[in-house]
């Protein structure tokens, strides 16, 4: 029977023969071992089982020849240091979005620091963000909308598994938010133009709505922009996440609609132009 680190070799080598994320096999192998790295480290040697050798084998063959992403075969993703479920119906949450969360919170530290203010995700998927500003900032009173009924279901159950109360609503971007008010908006939204080439396995797996915000990735900042004063207080924070190259036409859009506001974008950790915020003070 082959020992732990032989079933990894194997997948790995699978994996970059069809030119895959080698690094993908060995988060199958944690998932599918049941146990923690130390633990794995420990027993590298020892023989698998062979349950879960037939599972891990199982999910190597998805992964590398049914172009299957790893996040949706172990049906769960780590982000800011919680575990969120995930399928189909939602995004893969990237690292990125960590990187825009954390400069919400320290922006909600600094705008709203008695930390009772109302924030509202729009296009929340699987809830990542709502559901973090919640886990990290327990005083926020906290609001998030979707189109897809699927992605909600997903959300939902982040926020059960994860703790925190959070108000679903099902609508189209701003739509569900009438009459409303809030102190920060944050938004994720589709941005990659309609035209431009993804690799395979995003395009095949995770859903369209999620992903492509019209000819030029912009549609869903226009429509959120051109909303946004009717539902926000005189003091907030507007946080996007968006294309790389696509920073100056966002900050031009948004001077068009709050001339008098401060207006900024932050790079990622690869010297991206990733985030652009909106503030009022």
């Amino acid at each position: 029977m082959p020992t732990y680190a032989e079933l990894l070799r194997k997948g790995e080598k699978a994996a970059r023969q069809k030119g895959m994320e080698a690094s993908a096999i060995k988060l199958l192998m944690l998932h599918f071992s049941r146990k923690s790295p130390t633990e794995l480290y420990r027993d590298f040697e020892q023989n698998m089982p062979e349950a879960d050798q037939i599972a891990f084998l199982d999910g190597v063959d998805r992964y590398v020849n049914g172009n299957r992403p790893v996040q949706y075969i172990i049906g769960h993703v780590s982000f800011y240091g919680y575990d969120f479920f995930v399928n189909d119906a939602v995004l893969i949450p990237r690292f990125e979005t960590e990187e825009l969360i954390g400069q919400v919170l320290m922006l909600c530290d600094e705008l709203f620091p008695d930390g009772s203010a109302r924030l509202v995700d729009v296009g929340t998927g699987s809830g990542i963000l709502a559901i973090t500003a919640a886990k990290e900032l327990p005083g926020l009173s906290v609001v998030a909308t979707d189109i897809s009924s699927a992605a909600l279901a997903v959300a939902r159950e982040n926020a059960r598994r994860l703790g925190v109360e959070i108000e679903w609503l099902e609508g189209d971007m701003l739509q569900p938010l009438t009459g409303r008010k809030f102190d920060i908006l944050v938004s994720n939204p589709p941005y990659i133009p309609e035209s431009e080439a993804i690799p395979d396995i995003i395009r095949d797996n995770e859903p369209h709505v999620a992903l492509f915000g019209g000819d030029d990735g912009l549609k869903f900042y226009r429509i959120i922009l051109s909303e946004a004063r009717n539902i926000l207080n005189d003091r907030f924070l507007i946080a996007f996440e968006h294309g790389f190259d696509k920073a100056e036409e966002i900050r031009a859009l948004a001077q068009r609609h709050f001339p008098s506001a401060e207006i900024f974008t932050v790079q990622d950790l690869s010297k991206r132009d990733r985030m652009t915020f909106i503030v009022s003070k």
